[in-house]
């Protein structure tokens, strides 16, 4: 019996996917496990796998088609299979059903109707007023003073009768320098051009979450210098040590963890009706992949030791990137990450994840001139700025955290206990 594969519901806020690209086609032998397609979710893209076997016999969509969750996907049968009672059978089940999406209508160019004609914009340029057999039509007072003033009256337009040109158009002329004359003839033969692509679902989620994060969260930003000599020469000691390799985020993300232990309302989230303390530690930390951006999460992190943490973010980011990371490992998280310092941007603002009540946007490790002990020397520091919800984390509190995270990146020792 051949049967129907619909569209899986690969995270919980998931309404609808996009086949990126089907990895079986029509005809090809499927066995149990084998990777079927790439689904394009509202959080990543990802592999999804047959639990059936046989032969696929249909395909309900074509690459970068989009249909809602348990739309006829696939059916996978015996070869020669009958499959068309069946697909008739679904059909009528689910004729409530919206119908599936490709891409976007591309835009209608309706003409205009005879009753209003339509506006053509051109630019103006300078035009000959010259009769059939080149002589110019000009008033003999236009003549005259165009002969006074040595202007070519065939770069004059005409406004009297019939185009003719006169007093006024010669007093109202600017002459044009020979070479913007030039310049104008050669970008009219120019041509604007442009690309379009399609909106991921990935990138339409983002939009829409940021955008509601940006406009409902009241956001304000605390930033704070921190000294990063001691990190530096802490962090070469620890890689020094058998199976170890700790980077600089990877003590940011426990610094951040460990100082949310020390200060939960940073570690809240709002709702409309009760704001929530979490007791449980999980940072998201900012991946960039092709499609956007996604928020792997470590779970109990401040439970987990550095080297632990960078073996964790490293496996998911890779994940990310190859588009094998589920949305059960970007679900979950308490306070965000995102680190731009290996870009070599000094500082910037992020905007808050929500239900999170703060991300920490981290900035490049930057050599300076600072003073120590009185004397100025070159120093190494880095700018953390945090980004708040003031609905949940006012502004003292805000800062006792940073004062608390730089004490512990400062000092990555205090973190080994």
């Amino acid at each position: 019996m051949a049967e129907i594969i619909t569209m899986p519901r690969l995270s919980d806020t998931m309404t609808e996917g996009v086949v990126a690209q089907w990895l079986k086609k029509v005809g090809d032998k499927v066995a149990e496990g084998d990777i079927l397609a790439e689904i394009e979710t509202d959080k990543a893209t990802m592999e999804f796998e047959s639990f059936s076997e046989g032969t696929l016999l249909y395909v309900g969509l074509k690459d970068g088609e989009s249909a809602p969750v348990d739309s006829l996907l696939a059916i996978i049968g015996d070869e020669g299979e009958d499959i068309e009672k069946l697909i008739s059978e679904f059909n009528a089940a689910h004729s409530a059903q919206p119908e599936t999406s490709s891409k976007p209508e591309e835009e209608k160019v309706s003409s205009p109707s005879s009753s209003t004609p339509a506006k053509t914009e051109t630019i103006a340029q300078p035009q000959e007023t010259t009769t059939t057999d080149g002589r110019i039509i000009a008033s003999p007072l236009a003549k005259k003073i165009a002969k006074e003033k040595g202007i070519n009256l065939a770069h004059i337009s005409g406004t009297g009768e019939k185009g003719r040109v006169i007093k006024r158009d010669v007093e109202n002329f600017t002459a044009v320098p020979e070479t913007t004359q030039s310049n104008i003839a050669f970008a009219t033969n120019a041509a604007e051009s442009f690309e379009e692509t399609t909106n991921s679902q990935m990138r339409k989620t983002i939009a829409r979450r940021l955008a509601e994060s940006k406009f409902t969260a009241p956001h304000y930003y605390l930033m704070i210098e921190i000294d990063m000599d001691n990190a530096i020469t802490s962090r070469k000691a620890i890689n020094e040590l058998p199976d170890t390799k700790v980077s600089f985020n990877d003590i940011v993300v426990k610094a951040s963890a460990m100082a949310l232990k020390k200060h939960p309302k940073v570690n809240s989230q709002w709702f409309d009706d009760r704001t929530r303390i979490n007791h449980h530690i999980n940072v998201g930390v900012a991946v960039a992949v092709e499609d956007g951006l996604v928020v792997p999460v470590i779970r109990f992190t401040d439970q987990k030791s550095m080297t632990q943490i960078g073996a964790e973010v490293k496996d998911m980011a890779l994940r990310a990137k190859t588009k094998k990371l589920t949305p059960a490992e970007m679900e979950g998280s308490t306070f965000t990450v995102s680190n731009l310092g290996m870009f070599g941007i000094s500082e910037f603002t992020s905007i808050i994840n929500q239900p999170n009540s703060a991300i920490l946007s981290v900035g490049a490790i930057m050599q300076k001139p600072v003073v120590k002990n009185g004397e100025i020397v070159v120093g190494n520091t880095m700018k953390v700025t945090l980004a708040c919800d003031h609905r949940t984390v006012d502004g003292a509190t805000g800062a006792a955290f940073l004062q608390t995270l730089k004490q512990y990146i400062e000092n990555p020792v205090t973190m080994l206990a």
